[in-house]
């Protein structure tokens, strides 16, 4: 019998929740196999749609979500990692997980793992968590996103989901994943099994013959999104509309062109389910889910006057999207920015491409032992890029001195990772 005392509170099953041990395990999905036949295979129970991907995956589960809710469907959703607090993971038609399940289920959990000869990492245990509040809440359909890379990830234990969708590659976790945009790929392609059908974010003629080659040998239908089928009709701070294959208008809440891109992979995926049955999803409940789709800290403008925008970039292709948005929306205009980088990330570069941008930066150091210091990124902009760039002793400081810095007709942008873009939306909303 199982000795292990129960997790009573909130707090306590967050604690638990909270180790991170994937670094000290062998890759593999056989602790989650196993994990998963202790508690029943809940996952056998569902119908999925995969999304894999370097940038946009969450997006597109969201956007994508929001629209399957609309069209009367019982949806769930799986992100990570969380923006403000852990139930952010776990959703069930745009409600998080509440404390009693999440109490519950982690204990359930819990007791199988301790049957167990090797511990299953903190991901594997959330994602069996997941698994089975989607059962218990009879979820229709999951927008499952991907953790890291996709043929290893321990979501990809589920059966052949009704679609799989490959968003935007970049290079990421070179040692693990490889080296190349192509080596990647195939490792996020991975998640694409037979009697599925596919979606890929058009990108490199290298990832789509991966994508092509993977689906000839599963027998699975491949859609490309099509960039050159996107008619624009407007964009400003409140919003975007366009048309897409000759279908809309859709209106759609998220700024930035790479929220508008990913939402054709959105629109795609649902012409795709549509093929196989799901024929709630009409171009009217499309539009209502883009319209109602949000996803916090992805270029979310949080007040006017000046201007604030946050977002999660935090690395090099992050950035040059966000760049690029920001150039859109705001033409010549010269942006206050406030950001903290690790230093083990291409900081230069993701700085560099901030530059010209650039009206002057404010610079925290995140709570990492990764973090490269705010004093000596301050001295880097300033002696040797010649921008204006002020240290803040931690996020409160710096939304203050950045606040400071801007006149009403200013903006500012914070970003550098989720994690930052959660305490900047936790003071903001706090002030």
């Amino acid at each position: 019998m199982n000795n292990v005392k129960e997790l009573q509170t909130i707090e306590e099953t967050l604690k638990y929740l909270q180790f991170d041990n994937w670094e000290q395990s062998a890759p593999g999905l056989a602790r989650s196999r196993e994990l998963l036949g202790l508690l029943g295979n809940p996952e056998q129970k569902l119908k999925f749609v995969h999304i894999a991907g370097t940038n946009g995956k969450g997006s597109t589960a969201a956007m994508l979500a929001s629209v399957l809710q609309r069209a009367g469907y019982r949806t769930g959703l799986y992100t990570s990692p969380h923006l403000l607090r852990f139930h952010e993971r776990m959703r069930v038609n745009g409600k998080e997980i509440d404390d009693k399940s999440l109490i519950s289920l982690t204990n359930t959990v819990r007791n199988a793992a301790e049957q167990m000869s090797e511990m299953p990492t903190g991901f594997e245990i959330m994602t069996a968590i997941a698994f089975l509040y989607f059962v218990q809440e009879q979820c229709d359909i999951v927008s499952l996103e991907v953790g890291l890379g996709g043929r290893m990830d321990s979501t990809n234990v589920i059966p052949a989901p009704e679609v799989c969708v490959v968003a935007n590659i970049g290079l990421e976790h070179t040692a693990i994943l490889g080296d190349t945009v192509e080596k990647i790929a195939a490792e996020k392609c991975g998640i694409i099994k037979r009697g599925s059908h596919a979606v890929l974010f058009g990108q490199s003629e290298g990832v789509e013959n991966v994508a092509r080659e993977k689906c000839a040998q599963e027998g699975v239908p491949l859609t490309i999104t099509a960039q050159e089928k996107l008619e624009r009709i407007s964009s400003s701070l409140d919003g975007q509309v366009f048309k897409y294959r000759g279908r809309g208008p859709y209106h759609l809440r998220l700024l930035g062109e790479y929220q508008l891109l990913n939402a054709l992979t959105v629109i795609d995926v649902c012409s795709a389910l549509r093929s196989r049955g799901w024929d709630k999803l009409t171009d009217e409940t499309i539009d209502e889910g883009l319209s109602a789709a949000q996803w916090p800290g992805r270029l979310e403008l949080l007040r006017r006057r000046p201007d604030f925008i946050v977002d999660g970039a935090h690395n090099p292709q992050c950035v040059d999207a966000l760049m690029d948005s920001l150039a859109a929306l705001y033409g010549d205009k010269k942006l206050i920015f406030l950001t903290g980088v690790l230093r083990d990330k291409d900081w230069q570069q993701m700085l560099r491409r901030a530059l010209p941008l650039a009206k002057a930066f404010v610079v925290i150091t995140p709570p990492s032992a990764r973090a490269l210091d705010e004093n000596e990124l301050a001295a880097w902009l300033k002696n040797a890029q010649g921008v204006q760039a002020i240290p803040a002793r931690d996020t409160d400081d710096g939304v203050r001195r950045a606040l400071e810095l801007a006149g009403e007709d200013d903006a500012i942008c914070s970003w550098g990772s989720l994690y930052f873009t959660g305490e900047v939306r936790r003071v903001l909303t706090e002030q």
